[in-house]
């Protein structure tokens, strides 16, 4: 039976999950400074306190890492109809100017499974916490593959797309929002890929039964 993540989940010590990332190839995909990754690196293995290492979109397209996903020895992909997502970026939430940064009280948000992404947004601020990012869901899934089960997913509606500004100031978001879920190897996946992990997207406003949302302490 899969494990409930509805509650912050514990993460594995944080020196576990740089070697996870290490071994994915993560510093291979850095569009930034290597330096300044591996520096980043240095630092949280000195780290005493727990929580999720993540990867900072500027340093770490998620187009580039969707492949380094691992699961029934099938590698991650990004699906056909999302080659925008590395513009997707987090809204809303403040994020250190580092390439590697801890996440606290992270949780899968299986409480929030058929629930969209547009009535949990309101339940997670209320309980004053904030969503994943995609770069977030990526970083825990690289560096804890079990965190991604069949039918026992999520979504990362931290990152939304802006479409638009209107003279008013309002921003207008694209209406799908990313989530991370096991391939069944139906329509435009392919057969090849039944199995294999996978960043799809999810409307904002539709309930998903096998879909958490993901969030964190703020």
């Amino acid at each position: 039976m899969p494990m409930d993540r509805s509650a912050s989940t514990p993460m594995r010590p944080v020196a576990e999950q740089l070697d996870a990332l290490e071994r994915a190839g993560v510093l291979a995909r850095t569009h930034g400074d290597r330096t300044d990754v591996r520096a980043a690196f240095r630092a949280l293995r000195a780290e005493k306190t727990g929580g999720l290492v993540a990867l900072h979109p500027h340093w770490f397209a998620a187009s580039a890492l969707a492949p380094l996903l691992s699961l029934n020895a099938q590698p991650g992909f990004v699906v056909e109809d999302m080659i925008d997502v590395d513009e997707f970026t987090p809204v809303g939430i403040e994020i250190p100017n580092t390439p590697l940064y801890l996440v606290r009280q992270v949780s899968r948000g299986d409480d929030l499974r058929n629930v969209s992404p547009e009535e949990a947004i309101i339940r997670i601020e209320a309980s004053h916490r904030r969503p994943l990012t995609l770069q977030e869901g990526l970083s825990w899934a690289l560096g804890d593959p079990a965190i991604i089960e069949p039918n026992y997913c999520f979504m990362t509606i931290g990152s939304r797309k802006v479409k638009r500004v209107r003279p008013s100031g309002e921003t207008i978001y694209d209406a799908r929002t990313p989530a991370l879920w096991v391939s069944s190897g139906t329509g435009r996946d392919g057969i090849e890929r039944r199995g294999a992990p996978k960043l799809g997207w999810c409307w904002w406003g539709n309930r998903h039964t096998w879909l958490g949302i993901a969030s964190a302490a703020r």
